[in-house]
């Protein structure tokens, strides 16, 4: 069977700095008309860096979630921007951490249903120590946590973040 919808007229309802709301009219599989509602996103990147045998992450308030959430280095992509180097500037910006080498990982479909976001993972090795340079109006405290710790956090949900849980899972995985 095939189930591929077809977009019959895209309507945009707004267009913002970061994202931009879609209503489209659409066709189902049979044919019959549908709305789908979407947003559209540039993407981001992440980087799992394990250095001295501590995760690096950020604690950083989400608006969104209205808390503070522990997570792995990320950022939003530029519109065409290769994800690789994204991650790179990204981790270098929010931690300081200078990776000879990013491997990617996953990339990661948050939120399917709605969005067409992904998020590139990648993981860190030749890691020295470098200068942060947080972007403005970003403020985040940099965290290095045991292995162990984090995959603690994980388990008792004290880390919600799909990509950091993403991440540090694979790792884990890794070293069994």
């Amino acid at each position: 069977m095939d189930l591929k919808e077809r977009t019959v007229k895209v309507n945009y309802v707004y267009q913002g700095k970061i994202v931009n709301l879609r209503c489209d009219e659409a066709a189902l599989p049979d044919g019959r008309p549908c709305k789908r509602e979407m947003v559209e996103h540039p993407g981001g990147a992440s980087v799992l860096c394990v250095y001295e045998g501590k995760i690096a992450l950020v604690r950083q308030f989400r608006y969104a979630y209205q808390e503070e959430l522990l997570e792995i280095p990320a950022g939003k992509l530029e519109r065409g921007e290769d994800p690789l180097l994204a991650a790179k500037r990204e981790l270098e910006e929010e931690t300081g951490l200078v990776a000879s080498e990013l491997k990617p990982l996953y990339t990661l479909y948050p939120t399917p249903g709605y969005t067409n976001e992904k998020i590139y993972i990648y993981e860190a090795s030749g890691v020295t120590a470098g200068r942060q340079h947080l972007d403005e109006g970003e403020f985040l405290n940099v965290v290095f946590l045991p292995v162990e710790e984090v995959a603690r956090m994980i388990e008792k949900g004290e880390i919600r973040d799909a990509k950091t849980i993403v991440a540090v899972q694979s790792y884990l995985l890794k070293q069994k």
